[in-house]
C-alpha cells in the first residue's frame, strides 16, 4: 500500500510552528517513501473557522513549499453527506445510539462525579434506551465496555488504554453535524491514510478513533504522536514567547529554508549534523529517530541558522524574499537598476535577517533626509569637501562604472592628497550612504550607480561648506 500521510489543521487561527513541524514531518515521511501527502482543512467547527485562518494556513504552507498531492485542499464541510452516511451505518449496525440527555443533566452529572473524585464521563443512561431521533438528540458511539486499545506508537512506544476509561462520545450533534472524532475517522479511512503523524495532544483521541475504525471494519493507520514544543521557560510555546506564527517569521525576515531546517531538528536528529538541505531531510528522516521528549524553541539558534542560509545560499534564491521585504518599505526593487544579486552578496555578511538587509539597503534606492550625526561629525572635517570634490571630478570621468575602477580612483585620490585611505573612504561613505556603515566602498559605489553617487557628493560638499 502507498504510504499516505496528511496534515489536518483546523482553520481557527494562524499556522503556528508546532503545526508547521507536524506538517514537515508528515511531508518528509511521505516524500521519503515515495508516497502521498494530503492537506486537509478540518473546518467543521463552523463558529470558530474563518476564511482568514484558511488563507493563513495556505500561505504558510506555500511559503514553506510543503506542497500537497491533492489538487486543492480537502475541506471537511464539503463532505457532510459522507459523514451522515457513516453515522447512519453505525446506528444501523448497533454501534451508535440516540441520546436526549440535556446540557443541564450532563452538567449535574459532571459536578456529582467531580465531587466524588471520579473521572467526569457520560454514564451511558441512553445507551440501551432505544431513544427515537428528535431535534434534541445527539448520536453517541457505543464504546466497548471491556477490553483495551493498544497503540504501537512510532514515537512514544506502546500505549494501552482500557475501554472502561472511555465514555460514549458524541459523534453527531443535535443539528446533525458531525463531531471531530467522527470526521477524522471517516477521512482517514476514505483517504487510505497509512500514517497519522500529529501532536501528542491528540493521544486521548486515538483510542476513541481506533474503536470507531474497528466498528467500521476499517484498516488501522500507524500512529506517531510528536512531543510538544516549549518556550525557554519550559511552558508550552505561545505568543508570549515571541513569534509563533509561520508568517510572522517571514515578516521578521527569516528564510523558509532556515525555519524548516530549525523545525526538523526540534525533536529529530541525524548524528551531530545541524545543517540539512531539503533533499538531505528527505533522505535521512525516520520517525524512529524522533525523540519522545518535548523540545525547547531557541530563537538565538534559529537566528544563527538564518544567517547561515543568508551567507551560503545561492543569492538568486534570496532575491525574491529580499524584494518582498523591500516592498514592505515602499521600494519596488524590480523597477530600479540596483543589481539585486550583488546587493545580497554585499549585505549578507553583516545582516542576520532579511528585515535587516532591506533596512540596510534603503539608501541604494531612496535619498536620505540627513546624515547620521556621530558619523558626519567624525568624517566631515576641515578639508573633507576638497576630498569629495576630487572624488566627484574623478568619478564623473571614469569610463566604466565598475568596482575595481572605482576602488582605484579612491586609492589614487588618497595618494594625490597624501592621506590615508580611511581619510578618503570614510567621508565618501557618509556622503553617499548617510552613515559610516556600508559594504566595501567600491561595491557600495558600483551598486549605487554614477548618477546617485555624483548627486550625493555634490550635496555633501555643499553641506560641509555650510559648516565652515
Amino acid at each position: 500500500m502507498t504510504v499516505t500521510t496528511r496534515f489536518a489543521p483546523s482553520p481557527t487561527g494562524y499556522l503556528h510552528v508546532g503545526g508547521a513541524r507536524t506538517a514537515l514531518f508528515s511531508w518528509l515521511y511521505a516524500r521519503k517513501h515515495g508516497g502521498k501527502f494530503i492537506l486537509r482543512i478540518e473546518d467543521t467547527d463552523l463558529e470558530r473557522s474563518t476564511q482568514e485562518s484558511v488563507d493563513a494556513i495556505l500561505d504558510g504552507m506555500a511559503w514553506l513549499s510543503l506542497n500537497s498531492d491533492n489538487e486543492r485542499p480537502f475541506f471537511q464541510t464539503e463532505h457532510f453527506p459522507r459523514y451522515k452516511e457513516i453515522i447512519a451505518q453505525l446506528l444501523a449496525d448497533g454501534h451508535a445510539y440516540y441520546c436526549d440527555c440535556s446540557k443541564e443533566e450532563l452538567e449535574t452529572l459532571r459536578e456529582q462525579q467531580m465531587a466524588a473524585k471520579e473521572k467526569p464521563r457520560y454514564n451511558g443512561k441512553c445507551r440501551d434506551a432505544n431513544k427515537p431521533q428528535s431535534d434534541k438528540t445527539v448520536v453517541r458511539f457505543k464504546t466497548p465496555l471491556d477490553g483495551a486499545i493498544t497503540i504501537p506508537d512510532l514515537v512514544k512506544g506502546e500505549i494501552t488504554v482500557a475501554n472502561k476509561e472511555l465514555d460514549d462520545l458524541v459523534i453527531a450533534r443535535a443539528d446533525g453535524s458531525p463531531t471531530y472524532n467522527l470526521t477524522v475517522v471517516v477521512d482517514d479511512m476514505d483517504m487510505q491514510i497509512t500514517h497519522v503523524i500529529r501532536g501528542d495532544d491528540h493521544i486521548n483521541n486515538t483510542p476513541r478513533q481506533i474503536n470507531i475504525l474497528n466498528a467500521l471494519n476499517a484498516p488501522l493507520p500507524q500512529y506517531a504522536h510528536l512531543p510538544m514544543i516549549l518556550g525557554a521557560d519550559g511552558a508550552r510555546l505561545s505568543k508570549r514567547h515571541g513569534a509563533v506564527s509561520v508568517m510572522q517569521f517571514r515578516d521578521e525576515g527569516y528564510l523558509p529554508e532556515a525555519l524548516l531546517n530549525y523545525l526538523v531538528r526540534l525533536g529529530w536528529s541525524h548524528g551531530d549534523q545541524e545543517i540539512f538541505s531539503i533533499d538531505e531531510m528527505i533522505e535521512y528522516f525516520d520517525l524512529a529517530d524522533v525523540n519522545g521528549a518535548a523540545s525547547t524553541f531557541n530563537m538565538e539558534k534559529l537566528l544563527w541558522l538564518n544567517h547561515h542560509y543568508l551567507m551560503h545560499s545561492d543569492p538568486a534564491r534570496i532575491v525574491p524574499h529580499l524584494v518582498w521585504h523591500l516592498g514592505q518599505l515602499g521600494i519596488d526593487a524590480k523597477q530600479e537598476e540596483v543589481d539585486l544579486i550583488e546587493l545580497v552578496k554585499a549585505q549578507r555578511e553583516r545582516c542576520k535577517t532579511l528585515v535587516d538587509m532591506a533596512a540596510a539597503s534603503v539608501y541604494f534606492y531612496h535619498d536620505f533626509d540627513g546624515y547620521e550625526e556621530k558619523s558626519a561629525k567624525k568624517a566631515f572635517v576641515e578639508g573633507s569637501d576638497n576630498v569629495l570634490a576630487k572624488l566627484e571630478e574623478a568619478f564623473s570621468h571614469v569610463p566604466t562604472w565598475e568596482a575595481e575602477a572605482l576602488h582605484d580612483i579612491v586609492k589614487n585620490v588618497a595618494a594625490q592628497l597624501e592621506l590615508g585611505l580611511g581619510k578618503v573612504a570614510q567621508p565618501l561613505r557618509v556622503a553617499i550612504c548617510g552613515s559610516g556603515v556600508s559594504p566595501s566602498i567600491d561595491v557600495t559605489l558600483s551598486l549605487l550607480g554614477r548618477d546617485k553617487t555624483l548627486a550625493r557628493l555634490q550635496r555633501a560638499i555643499s553641506h560641509i561648506q555650510t559648516l565652515a
